[in-house]
């Protein structure tokens, strides 16, 4: 299968850049898959289209402030240093900018010398792992010393940190937000809980893999990179009762959905568990663990593309997205929702 099957012209005018006001006021294209169907509602509205036995599945990762600038110890040059994932210890993956200054033995400086970072090795993307020491806590650190590492397609700073977390976030780990939460509120949270509608968590910390561009010609020769996922023993026998109930299992976006099929694919059952997932979604896979998917628009060519073209047929999606371009649909992370179900 060909990644060029999977791009589509998007005008630069529809990539969000700024979150709306109000998380709910975001405009939600609903999608029955069965009746070949689509509809143009607010996101307020999904109370309208879920009922009493469903479960949304929401991711609670929690995105960590990633990006740090610090200067090398040895010339006082400038580095810009994005964690990724961490490794064993205070060990982490990184991407460095300028790369080309950082080699095995460079030490990089931050916030005068509460955080340094000494390179011991590249990877094989061209990443740096870098070994950190510091004094305290690392994640007080953290969040006194960096930034959050917003996507590139968006150009405009943020001026409240908290509107790229979703409301109900509470472990620590990605590199990106698991953007199809950040429509919820609370308040809404709570009308779906009122209406009978079940609200369950998983944890998969969000890495940069997710988002980088496809770089083969052919789908099947790409190699995702691993993420952290976690489901607790509650979260499990909730999912398993919904199943036996007969309710939907609608995951919150593509990380919620790829944790569920993990699970659903090596146990066959939803069970307490945690472990590193690489599954890649594209056309011909069968799902196993969701009955809906609530997610944002995608970039052409993305895996995420594919993993929505996947659930809900790459003909019919593809007829989504035109039609979400031709309606003016806000895009990308602050951009508009979509249901399939």
């Amino acid at each position: 299968m060909n990644v060029e099957d999977f791009d589509f012209d998007l005008p630069e005018e529809l990539i969000a850049q700024t979150p709306l006001q109000d998380r709910t006021a975001s405009r939600l294209l609903v999608l029955d898959r069965k009746k070949n169907e689509r509809a143009d509602r607010t996101f307020k509205e999904i109370i309208n289209e879920l009922k009493a036995g469903d479960c949304l599945v929401l991711n609670d990762s929690r995105v960590l402030p990633a990006r740090l600038y610090g200067t090398k110890e040895e010339t006082g040059a400038q580095i810009e240093v994005l964690l990724l994932k961490q490794e064993q210890g205070h060990v982490w993956e990184t991407l460095v900018k300028p790369a080309k200054r950082v080699k095995k033995g460079t030490v990089i400086r931050f916030g005068d010398g509460r955080l340094q970072a000494t390179c011991i090795g590249e990877t094989d993307h061209g990443g740096r792992m870098l070994e950190m020491e510091f004094k305290g806590i690392f994640h007080e650190v953290l969040e006194e010393l960096g930034e959050m590492p917003l996507p590139p397609y968006i150009k405009e700073t943020l001026s409240d940190q908290e509107r790229y977390q979703t409301v109900y976030s509470k472990h620590s780990g990605s590199a990106a937000a698991p953007t199809a939460g950040l429509h919820f509120t609370t308040e809404l949270l709570n009308m779906l809980k009122d209406k009978g509608v079940q609200i369950a968590f998983v944890t998969l910390h969000v890495g940069l893999g997710t988002f980088r561009p496809v770089s083969v010609d052919k789908i099947e020769e790409h190699k995702m990179h691993a993420e952290f996922y976690q489901m607790s023993e509650q979260t499990a026998d909730l999912l398993n009762e919904v199943r036996k109930q007969n309710g939907r299992i609608i995951a919150v976006g593509t990380t919620s959905a790829r944790t569920l099929e993990t699970i659903m694919s090596q146990h066959g059952t939803y069970k307490e568990c945690s472990g590193w997932t690489s599954i890649f979604i594209y056309p011909g896979y069968e799902f196993k663990g969701i009955d809906g998917l609530l997610t944002n628009f995608h970039l052409p060519k993305s895996t995420l593309m594919m993993l929505v073209s996947a659930f809900a047929g790459k003909k019919f999606m593809m007829d989504a997205y035109a039609h979400a371009i031709k309606e003016r649909y806000r895009f990308f992370s602050f951009g508009d929702a979509m249901l399939i179900v």
